[in-house]
């Protein structure tokens, strides 16, 4: 009897070549666009304290910055899907980093008023810039290789994201926060007038200084990328069709429920990560620490999660290779409801430990749902990609609420910051179901 010989394993697919041509150069330069708005993302969570302070404002008048931060994205995102679709995806990279920088460059005359609401202007203005950078590189990067790497691509490319991240997170804590003036929130609620401006003149200035760096650094990059030969995966349609597009995309259960997991997503993320600062100042101040250095310890905390972070996106693309991505993200979405049942019960450092902990479980969601929910939509992705970061809403509504409930300091005796997480981890019950149903096919 003669042996058959041995079938042949399937080639695996490369993920950044396509019909015999490699992406990889602008894959880099695109990638670096992810770091960038990380920067932006993580060096403005801890300003919703330090504007609190700086402006003698309450937990909820200072997460207002979050509400002109993530607004900006919600306002840009369809105009940005419309620029793309007209013009081409580095086009559109092109010119949100050049509101990006304009947005931080606005920080100088924001700081010459004295006032806060200029700083919400900017902030705005920046962030319609990330909503362009963010609508035009994620479909970029899903077009720069096969369909079958598209979330494998995504993965990657976001796992750079983090960097950015805790650079920004870094800059917070060394160049800012620890470089603002040492009184407490209490301290400068006696201070008279004239003492009062002479501080906030001193802490607005030690807060621009890293935004007009980061708008030089942009410049940079929007001339590099304007002089790099990029390919037009993608931009053969030029034709609008806004309202039948919209009609089309939204009719896919896939991509409508992957929009709604996708707001809840942000939410949770950046209520975790803004509200860490509160969480953690309370606990420090409650074992007799000064308020500055709580905050600066809390912001430490930070971005060891932000190091988790970042770490757990490596790992969490590679198990992609073996596993269901709906399981996947199901799984994380669960554990990450467990840990933020720890943060909002535990009131001791096993309580923090827990909050640190739930940034392992949020590393593969954003770009593992936005995958999903583009899947198969081809040109259409370009609108997609639009609604998915207007999704970035919830970064712009939940952490108000979530401010309301921790300034009402103490409920029925039970710190009003711990309970305040309930908010998070009802959004990890929503990606549960989301990543249950893409486990399941249900489309």
């Amino acid at each position: 009897m003669t042996k058959e010989p041995p079938m042949k394993q399937p080639a695996k697919q490369p993920i950044l070549s396509k019909d015999g041509i490699s992406y990889l150069v602008p894959f880099i330069l695109i990638t670096s666009c992810f770091a960038l708005w990380g920067f932006a993302n993580d060096i403005t969570n801890p300003m919703v304290k330090a504007f609190s302070k700086i402006f003698r404002m309450s937990a909820t008048d200072g997460a207002l910055v979050q509400v002109a931060f993530y607004g900006g994205y919600f306002a840009m995102a369809f105009p940005a899907a419309m620029f793309i679709r007209r013009f081409s995806y580095k086009a559109g990279v092109m010119l949100g980093l050049g509101l990006y920088a304009i947005g931080a460059f606005l920080f100088f005359p924001a700081k010459m008023t004295g006032d806060y609401y200029p700083f919400l202007i900017a902030y705005f203005i920046l962030t319609c810039g990330l909503s362009f950078l963010e609508t035009s590189c994620n479909p970029y990067i899903l077009s720069m290789g096969t369909e079958e790497t598209a979330t494998r691509r995504l993965n990657l490319a976001q796992s750079f994201n983090p960097m950015g991240s805790l650079l920004g997170m870094f800059v917070a804590m060394r160049f800012i926060q620890a470089g603002l003036n040492p009184a407490d929130t209490q301290t400068r609620a006696l201070m008279d007038s004239a003492q009062f401006e002479a501080v906030k003149e001193s802490d607005l200035s030690v807060l621009i200084a890293p935004y007009l760096v980061i708008g030089l650094v942009i410049l940079v990059m929007l001339l590099v990328i304007r002089f790099a030969k990029m390919p037009k995966n993608g931009d053969q349609d030029h034709r609008i069709n806004f309202l039948p597009t919209l009609r089309r995309i939204f009719c896919q259960s896939r991509y409508r429920e992957g929009v709604i997991a996708q707001f809840f997503y942000v939410g949770a993320q950046i209520m975790c990560w803004t509200f860490i600062i509160q969480y953690g100042t309370r606990l420090f101040m409650s074992q007799g620490m000064e308020e500055k250095a709580a905050e600066v310890l809390s912001q430490e905390y930070n971005i060891v999660a932000m190091v988790i972070f970042c770490v757990s996106r490596f790992i969490c693309t590679f198990i992609l290779r073996y596993l269901n991505a709906g399981k996947l993200l199901m799984i994380l979405a669960v554990c990450g409801g467990v840990f933020t049942l720890g943060a909002i019960s535990l009131q001791n450092i096993y309580g923090l430990y827990s909050l640190v902990a739930i940034s392992a479980c949020m590393s593969l969601m954003f770009p593992t749902i936005y995958g999903i929910a583009l899947k198969g939509l081809g040109d259409d992705a370009k609108f997609g990609a639009a609604g998915l970061i207007m999704a970035i809403l919830g970064g712009s509504v939940l952490p108000p609420l979530q401010a309301c409930i921790i300034d009402l300091k103490e409920v029925a005796g039970f710190p009003a910051v711990n309970l305040s997480f309930v908010l998070p981890f009802v959004c990890f019950l929503v990606i549960v179901c989301y990543g249950y149903r893409t486990m399941k096919n249900c489309w």
